[in-house]
């Protein structure tokens, strides 16, 4: 993992990353929400466990997490919250019934500090009011998004992620360019549904958030990104359209698990995605072909 940082008033990110052989960094970030009653957002992977939980009591106190909203039951979401609750005794976990169901067949949770809740449901944590909704795109039918409305934030899980050349805290961190490269590779791959809906539908979906009136997307695979909700949204109306896309099926397994064992956060230089480009933005062509890591 990486030293936390601020990427609003308030809200804190606690970054780390895994390594997307031939392709390069996909951030995995987890979010604290300061306030009266802070709130966490997902607890990360289990592999930075230790360094997990003393980045995230850097920014609060364990005796002051009142809430914990878990997206969804992956592993990259879900990883230490077992620990998280233990060491914080007060904070309440907020998440669909299907997340405590299949948590459940590893986990035993208390069953007195959760809070099941669907799309449309909403909760108050002290000063502020978090609204529960359903993502565009997830990876699991137990994905939720949540809106802050105090800071105008939406963290929306898996859904508006890119796969990254380098670290970035910052979508300016990279070039346009490369930022949309990793989102039309992430959001194709992440979620192949998508390529079978109708944009007419999937668009309702997309005005819904725009209805929010966000200032910031945090993703949970992604950097900040403010200011910009609406490109990313019409970059995310382009995904039905563009062909699905597959990983290789040629990577070398130690590898892979070398830079996890070793928390190395450049992965091999890319090879050529040139056969899966696709458009962004107006009148705008991205390859898929990149320079090797950390190059601008």
């Amino acid at each position: 993992m990486r030293e936390a940082y601020v990427a609003a008033k308030d809200v804190h990110v606690l970054p780390s990353q895994l390594p997307i052989p031939g392709a390069g960094l996909l951030p995995v970030n987890c979010y604290l929400v300061r306030g009266s009653e802070p709130v966490l957002v997902d607890t990360g992977m289990p592999i930075d466990a230790v360094d997990f939980a003393d980045t995230l009591w850097s920014v609060v106190d364990p005796a002051d997490l009142r809430w914990l909203v878990l997206t969804h039951d992956d592993r990259d979401h879900s990883g230490n919250i077992v620990q998280i609750m233990r060491e914080a005794p007060d904070a309440v976990l907020v998440t669909s019934q299907l997340s405590v169901v299949r948590l459940s067949e590893e986990w035993d949770l208390p069953r007195d500090r959760l809070r099941l809740v669907n799309p449309g449901s909403s909760f108050t944590a002290g000063d502020r009011e978090i609204s529960i909704l359903r993502p565009p795109a997830f990876d699991s039918p137990a994905t939720l998004a949540a809106y802050d409305h105090g800071s105008r934030t939406l963290f929306s899980a898996d859904s508006f992620g890119s796969v990254l050349p380098t670290v970035a805290n910052d979508v300016d961190d990279v070039t346009e360019a490369e930022y949309f490269e990793g989102f039309s590779l992430f959001n194709r791959s992440n979620h192949p549904w998508v390529a079978l809906t109708d944009p007419a539908k999937f668009e309702v979906v997309l005005h819904q958030i725009r209805a929010l009136g966000a200032d910031r997307i945090l993703s949970s695979h992604g950097p900040a990104v403010e200011g910009r909700v609406d490109r990313l949204l019409d970059a995310m109306a382009r995904i039905p359209s563009l062909p699905q896309v597959l990983p290789p099926e040629e990577i070398d397994p130690e590898a892979v698990l070398g830079r996890l064992e070793f928390n190395d956060p450049y992965p091999p230089p890319a090879p050529d995605f040139s056969h899966l480009s696709g458009s962004f933005g107006p009148g705008r062509h991205l390859s898929h072909s990149r320079a090797p890591p950390g190059a601008k």
